[in-house]
């Protein structure tokens, strides 16, 4: 009999793999608007972007370890594990630019930067519009992952015994 499925370490990834998805993109979707608002309410607004990158920044750190500890199990399966290597590349490229704005942000924020502030966001918008292009291809690439190749995916007997 399989192991219960909550145990799998390859099915904590895409348990939090969707976080960060959401979180980093509705950062950067605020962020964004932000730049179109009056003064008053484009800093609430900028407030919740920074919160929210805060928030997806740790959760993408969260699911790179939990994807690592996904590959042992995955990468074995896997008929081209190239694509999977290059979801790696990718999903750590988007987590440490998602690190460097907000980190950038937090400084700016505490006072510790006191560069000129359009310049800043101006500088941390480019971040996440970035960090958001690597994180829709290294979805792109999770996705081939899974749906093409079947990672992690637990395939069941062909008469279905196990489910009795």
């Amino acid at each position: 009999m399989p192991e219960p499925t909550f145990w799998r370490t390859e099915v904590w990834h895409p348990l939090t793999v969707h976080f960060p998805i959401a979180l980093l993109t509705f950062a950067t979707l605020v962020k964004l608007i932000a730049i179109f608002l009056k003064p008053a309410s484009a800093d609430f607004w900028q407030k919740a972007g920074s919160y929210l990158l805060y928030a997806g920044a740790l959760a993408a750190w969260l699911s790179l370890y939990t994807g690592n500890l996904a590959d042992g199990v995955v990468s074995r399966k896997l008929c081209d594990p190239t694509v999977l290597k290059q979801h790696q590349i990718f999903a750590e490229y988007l987590t440490y630019t998602f690190t460097a704005a907000a980190l950038l942000d937090l400084a700016w924020r505490t006072g510790l930067l006191t560069f000129k502030p359009r310049l800043v966001q101006a500088v941390i918008l480019l971040l996440l519009v970035a960090g958001t292009g690597f994180l829709t291809y290294a979805g792109h690439l999770g996705a081939r992952v899974v749906y093409q190749q079947a990672g992690g995916v637990y395939v069941p007997s062909p008469d279905c015994a196990e489910f009795r």
